[in-house]
């Protein structure tokens, strides 16, 4: 009887086996700032705004104004929270709105190239709603 040698036979006979449980130690994480992690948390909990940005997923265009404009207020105005997409976003949107309902800007079913979009204002467009909210 003769044994016979076959690709799979050489396989297991030389595979490594591999210990998957590394030897080394994780550093554990501990929270000694908790007084100003809970400032964090009550401001946004006290904010005075929410502005709600919702934008298309179509085109990176929509991305780059929402996050323009979501920085913009940001920084211009303190204790305001805002929203990128909370929900699943309409097809060729782009709305910046007061969660209670007031809308600052509403451009709704745009076709490529999305030129009433492409045509704004941003820093305009920022400062106006910087002043309708205060």
């Amino acid at each position: 009887m003769t044994s016979r040698v076959t690709r799979s036979s050489t396989r297991q006979a030389t595979q490594v086996v591999i210990d998957p449980t590394p030897n080394t130690k994780k550093a554990k994480v501990t929270f000694k700032d908790t007084p100003e992690i809970k400032t964090k948390t009550t401001e946004a909990a006290n904010a005075s705004k929410t502005i709600v940005i919702e934008h298309c997923k179509q085109c990176n265009q929509f991305k780059v104004r929402a996050v323009k404009v979501k920085l913009g207020l940001e920084n211009a105005l303190s204790g305001i929270t805002v929203l990128v997409n909370p929900e699943k976003p309409r097809r060729g949107c782009f709305e910046v709105r007061e969660e209670g309902g007031k809308k600052f800007v509403s451009l709704l079913d745009m076709k490529r190239p999305f030129a009433p979009m492409k045509a704004l204002d941003m820093d305009a467009l920022l400062s106006d709603i910087i002043e309708q909210i205060q």
